[in-house]
């Protein structure tokens, strides 16, 4: 069975990370979030891939 992971917006995937749209946008440019899935003129990300986002840097606060 295909596990629901579903496609989020840039604003959406900001609120997640309690960023703003611009800052989010600057991620995505640093590479410190993976680009988006373009659908036509559409970009969206994967909810789980700005949840392992969190996740790496919690992981990273851990370590140090």
């Amino acid at each position: 069975m295909i596990a629901y992971d579903p496609l989020i917006r840039d604003r959406e995937a900001a609120q997640m990370l309690g960023a703003s749209v611009a800052t989010f946008w600057r991620r995505v440019q640093d590479g410190t979030i993976s680009r988006p899935i373009k659908i036509g003129g559409l970009s969206r990300w994967r909810a789980s891939e700005i949840q392992a986002v969190i996740e790496a840097a919690e992981a990273s606060r851990n370590a140090a």
